[in-house]
């Protein structure tokens, strides 16, 4: 059984897995595609800008959280981005949302 957050609407398992795999795959993605980033100024624009969408994606599936904010920003830092923020502001905004799970019926005696 999982604790809700107070004040915060449970999520669905399908909208935590979506938004676990929007980060895993973004922070991939970006991992995978870090040596461009040497290319300068353009190529933080654009990285910029795909983590602009990210946010906005992720404040849809999960909502707003305080994570997704210092997320963004540390993207925007050359070499910052290496580590896998968005996995991790993810995991902050998700744990203990979960759909808690119904207890089991009550047992009948004769």
């Amino acid at each position: 059984m999982v604790p809700e957050t107070p004040g915060r609407p449970p999520l669905s398992r399908n909208r935590i897995r979506l938004a676990w795999a929007i980060a895993l795959a973004v922070d991939a993605l970006q991992l995978a595609t870090a040596p461009a980033e040497l290319g300068g100024p353009p190529a933080w624009l654009i990285e910029g800008a795909a983590d602009l969408v990210t946010m906005a994606t992720l404040w849809l599936v999960v909502g707003f959280h305080w994570a997704f904010l210092p997320s963004f920003v540390t993207k925007l830092l050359p070499f910052v981005d290496l580590a896998p923020t968005w996995t991790l502001a993810v995991y902050l905004a998700t744990r203990g949302r979960g759909v808690a799970e119904l207890p089991p019926p009550p047992k009948v005696v004769n």
